[in-house]
């Protein structure tokens, strides 16, 4: 698995992850397999295939974050300029077609929520304003086609 770079934030929410799973989703689940054992022949037992089926899922979900935590880089923030967009600014743009004006901050795939307006560095809009400076323009295509973005300002 390649290194994963993260904010602090980004890490202590996956280690938060990683405990609710690994505390409350397994023992969770051991009790409902237990449970389901206790109802006789496992050979037509549906809910103790179930109940396996879901220890599989979340024994697989647990490999994955603890890899993806193994991997992880901690950004240093201290290193972040405001002359042009990078991972970790926060960009204000105007949408040239609509003149709405909106605010995006680019940040790791681990940490988009775009109803936060956190995208991740890697989609086509934050590709596009990468490296772009106050007053420049960000052609973008998208599905929907060519967007074009002013850079209004840039901050942490």
């Amino acid at each position: 698995m390649a290194v994963t770079y993260m904010t602090e934030e980004g890490l202590k929410k996956l280690k938060e992850e990683l405990q609710q799973l690994e505390t409350v989703e397994r023992p969770r689940i051991i009790a409902a397999i237990a449970e389901a054992r206790e109802k006789g022949d496992l050979s037509e037992n549906a809910e103790y295939e179930a109940a396996k089926e879901a220890q599989g899922t979340l024994e697989t979900k647990i490999a994955q974050l603890k890899l993806r935590l193994a991997d992880a880089r901690v950004l240093d923030t201290s290193d972040i300029k405001t002359d042009e967009v990078q991972i970790l600014t926060r960009v204000r743009v105007r949408m040239r077609n609509s003149g709405m004006e909106k605010t995006f901050q680019l940040v790791t795939e681990g940490e988009a929520n775009v109803a936060q307006g956190k995208i991740a560095v890697t989609t086509p809009i934050a590709k596009g304003l990468m490296g772009k400076k106050v007053g420049e323009i960000a052609q973008v295509q998208v599905p929907a086609g060519l967007m074009e973005f002013e850079i209004l300002e840039i901050s942490l």
